[in-house]
């Protein structure tokens, strides 16, 4: 029994260490990035960047109606940040920033627009979770947030 002890121990301190870690908050950016700007693709028309298609203004009265900012306001800000925000978490850029950012989106989602708890166990909790997890560990070895705490360290000395 003290093999097999030994043995699940060794893994535990392999698999915990800093590059399986880092594959993991990666895996994580991406899938979080990936909910967030398959969104952004649905409210833009097709070949644009930022253009609304042209069911979004009926969307956001409609659908979205429960927003407490008006819709003006509300399109474009959902649009630059469903697109901007999945491209730095993407990048491991800003990764804290990003992370809270669209945990706060699911937040907001989840209040004014699908305030159900089928929603609330069904989508808002996966975003929220892997937005904190995000928060707490950063980006990992593979983002470019490690770049810049290299060099803000140098810059210490």
């Amino acid at each position: 029994m003290n093999a097999i002890t030994s043995a699940y121990a060794r893994i535990v301190q392999l698999l915990s260490g800093p590059v399986f870690e880092s594959v993991g908050l990666l895996g994580i950016r991406v899938a979080l990035a990936g909910v967030f700007w398959r969104s952004y693709k649905t409210k833009v028309a097709e070949g644009t960047w930022f253009t609304p298609n042209e069911f979004l203004p009926f969307l956001f009265q409609d659908e979205y109606a429960g927003l407490p900012i008006p819709t003006d306001i509300a399109m474009p800000m959902t649009i630059y940040a469903e697109f901007f925000l999945p491209l730095l978490l993407f990048a491991g850029l800003f990764t804290r920033f990003g992370a809270a950012a669209l945990a706060v989106i699911a937040i907001v989602i989840q209040i004014f627009i699908y305030p159900t708890s089928a929603h609330f166990w069904g989508w808002a909790l996966g975003i929220i979770a892997m937005a904190f997890i995000l928060i707490i560990r950063g980006g990992g070895m593979f983002a470019l947030d490690r770049l810049f705490d290299r060099f803000l360290a140098g810059k210490a000395d």
